[in-house]
């Protein structure tokens, strides 16, 4: 049997092919290359010793996903598919709730169809939305999300939720994200967005290597100690480790478990800065601009049940997450294209 990842390719995903091909799986990657290279899986077989099978396909394409499941004998899907950033999603939601809700939905159909019903989600803390008291655990209610990225992730949520509790053959883990970093410590696998980078930690690391002039700081006026936004960053292969943890709660359990995945601990925008000049060596110029709609002044996670339930904590710090950006940096200033 073998694991499928979809958006196998893309920043996360393909760490989590790498974990899983180094754990003896085999592997089905599902990416339509939006927003991911095929080098990414050509690196992770060097590394691994070991090649994952690539379909290029799309989780909307339904006749792609009954031909993907009536070839290969899979038996757990993890779905990384899905486009992620809040201020795109603002400009664009339409394109957002028909790639992210409808394509889990086409997935969805598909699984059952195949017979297929393990499924562990990449979801978001932007689902518990704002007024929180910090940290967040997930006894927290879901709130209205402030953009439509993070609605989308909850709907989806609320999709997997009805379909556990309508059929009980289900087994369903919603992961709830907060920031995902860093990269694999040999550099050769890392996050590489198209265009200019909707999230903090890449842009430092592009203004560093000079491919951009200064950091955007969206806002400075936020009610935290420095006036800046503040969030809980998680390396991400820590992050992929807990979708393992999960994976294997699942082939022991049937409804749907939720999980946070954060370290527990917030940095605000300008203590990042500060780290990752530490770590680099090199100066981030920055210059602060008005708020970014959809963002929230500070989010960090209270991971204690992943750790009771799921055996899993995250275990590197914040040096180790910009010491292996700037690693994966260096080594590709232009990323997968360089």
């Amino acid at each position: 049997m073998a694991i499928l990842v979809t958006g196998g390719a893309g920043y996360i995903g393909s760490h989590m092919v790498l974990t899983l091909l180094q754990a003896e799986h085999d592997v089905v990657v599902l990416d339509n290359l939006a927003n991911a290279s095929r080098e990414s899986l050509r690196r992770v077989a060097e590394l691994a010793g070991k090649t994952p099978t690539f379909i290029e396909g799309d989780i909307r394409d339904r006749d792609a996903l009954d031909a993907l499941f009536a070839q290969h004998a899979i038996s757990d899907v993890l779905h990384f598919a899905g486009l992620k950033a809040v201020g795109e999603s603002v400009a664009e939601p339409l394109r957002y709730y028909e790639n992210n809700v409808a394509g889990t939905l086409t997935l969805c159909q598909a699984m059952a169809a195949a017979g297929i019903y393990r499924l562990v989600f990449s979801s978001s803390a932007t689902v518990y939305g704002d007024g929180h008291p910090m940290p967040i655990h997930e006894g927290l209610p879901t709130g209205q999300p402030t953009n439509p990225y993070g609605t989308s992730k909850l709907m989806v949520e609320n999709v997997l939720r009805d379909l556990a509790r309508a059929d009980e053959r289900w087994s369903i883990a919603l992961l709830r994200y907060f920031n995902p970093v860093g990269a694999h410590e040999s550099g050769r696998i890392g996050e590489d967005p198209n265009g200019k980078p909707n999230n903090l930690v890449p842009f430092i690391a592009q203004v560093a290597v000079g491919r951009r002039e200064a950091l955007s700081i969206f806002g400075n006026d936020y009610p935290t100690p420095d006036g800046t936004g503040v969030r809980d960053y998680i390396h991400v292969m820590d992050l992929v480790e807990g979708h393992r943890a999960a994976m294997q709660v699942l082939a022991g359990q049937q409804g749907v478990g939720i999980w946070n995945l954060g370290t527990g601990r917030g940095y605000s925008v300008l203590e990042m800065v500060e780290a990752f000049e530490k770590a680099s060596g090199q100066a981030v110029p920055y210059q602060i601009e008005s708020r970014r709609e959809g963002d929230i002044a500070e989010c960090w996670a209270d991971p204690a049940l992943a750790s009771e339930e799921l055996g899993w904590q995250a275990e590197r710090g914040l040096n180790d997450m910009l010491a292996d950006t700037w690693r994966w940096q260096q080594q590709n200033p232009n990323g997968y294209g360089a």
